[in-house]
Formats: C-alpha cells, structure tokens, sequence
C-alpha cells in the first residue's frame, strides 16, 4: 500500500476537537521520541488509547514499534480532501 501522504505535500491539520475515530489520520506526539510529531492512521481504540499505523507498513514506524498512545497525545485531526 503507498502511503497517502508524499513528502513535501500540504495538508490541512485542525487542532483536535472531537474523539479519535478509527480510519482517522491524526498528528501525534509520542512520549519518548523526542518532540517530533508524527502522522499516522487510528486503526482501533483501546479505551482512552489508540493503535496508530501507517499506511505504508513496510517502511512505517508506528503502535507495532511504539504500542499504543494515549488518546490526549493526539494534537490535530488531518483533513483529507475525499
């Protein structure tokens, strides 16, 4: 699967302003990672956690390398245009 997003592409991220869906593509901080945020797809909840993947598994550091991230690490939805 390529990954939905290309380096360098433009996105519109609105700050978080309702519960993390599965099938959504978040802006994440990862305690433990240093300060970068990282983009990733929520593909199951666990309560107040979230499994995050990335589209392209085979190059994507994500929950399988990390586990699971609280949901209140998530900073912004990602919209993309349908």
């Amino acid at each position: 699967m390529l990954p939905t997003l290309l380096p360098g592409q433009e996105v519109l991220a609105l700050r978080r302003w309702r519960r993390v869906r599965v099938g959504d593509v978040v802006v994440v901080h990862v305690e433990g990672r240093g300060p970068d945020l990282l983009v990733k797809r929520c593909v199951a909840r666990h309560g107040r956690s979230l499994e995050l993947r990335g589209d392209n598994p085979a190059f994507s550091t994500d929950s399988r390398d990390f586990g699971p991230v609280p949901e209140r690490n998530v900073r912004y939805l990602v919209w993309l245009d349908p």
